[in-house]
């Protein structure tokens, strides 16, 4: 009986120590996404700067609410579904303003309100940069268009761009995020996702997220 008593309890701490493991990796994982999604919109900015600074000003102020959101919000294990359709949508606002007239987006949002629906910090946004360094052409037309919609038992994220390939000199992180999608992926929701990507025969590349999880409006 004794053996076993003791064989429960190291079970027990294995578990926990699992537990607490997953937990650093995870917030590891959140925190590096910072540093590169500020990098990224900041050069934006600096864009912005030459020649128009009105809108070099309204993207300071849009960075503001979203460094908010990154500094709070990034730092809980989940979020509400509504301050992360929000965060989407202030990045995109702040793309558009150096987009040029060939480049058209589309965003369409589904979630009820009030929102009781909760998600991982920051796991879509990198989908949506991703987007962006590869559907946005100089000079041809591009377009990106997104949707998030949501229930009770699932969250449902699909993104659509024009795909021009960087070239191999201008690989500018390429990758990493979508590494950490899945990372994260498998971490905080393990059997409870799907996730489709690739090209289709128009030259579009569109990946797809979706959540199950009946727990997600519990939190």
């Amino acid at each position: 009986m004794v053996m076993n008593r003791r064989w429960v309890e190291l079970e027990k701490a294995h578990q926990q120590a699992e537990v607490a493991r997953r937990e650093a990796e995870l917030k590891n994982l959140r925190n590096q996404v910072n540093p590169h999604f500020l990098l990224n919109t900041l050069n934006n900015i600096y864009a912005l700067t030459a020649f128009d600074q009105s809108k070099a000003q309204t993207a300071i102020m849009e960075l503001g609410k979203m460094m908010r959101h990154i500094l709070h919000d990034n730092q809980q294990p989940y979020v509400n579904l509504r301050e992360e359709a929000d965060f989407i949508h202030n990045y995109v606002d702040l793309m558009k303003m150096r987009l040029a007239s060939n480049v058209t987006v589309k965003e369409e949002v589904d979630i009820p309100t009030p929102c009781t629906i909760f998600i991982a910090p920051m796991l879509l946004i990198s989908l949506v940069e991703n987007a962006f360094k590869h559907g946005v052409s100089p000079t041809q037309p591009s377009e990106i268009s997104f949707r998030l919609s949501a229930d009770t038992e699932k969250i449902f994220f699909t993104i659509s761009n024009t795909y021009f390939p960087k070239s191999s000199t201008d690989q500018s992180g390429h990758g990493v995020g979508l590494k950490q999608v899945q990372q994260r992926l498998d971490l905080t929701y393990p059997d409870q996702y799907e996730w489709t990507k690739g090209l289709d025969n128009n030259n579009h590349y569109t990946s797809t997220i979706i959540i199950h999880d009946t727990q997600l409006h519990h939190h």
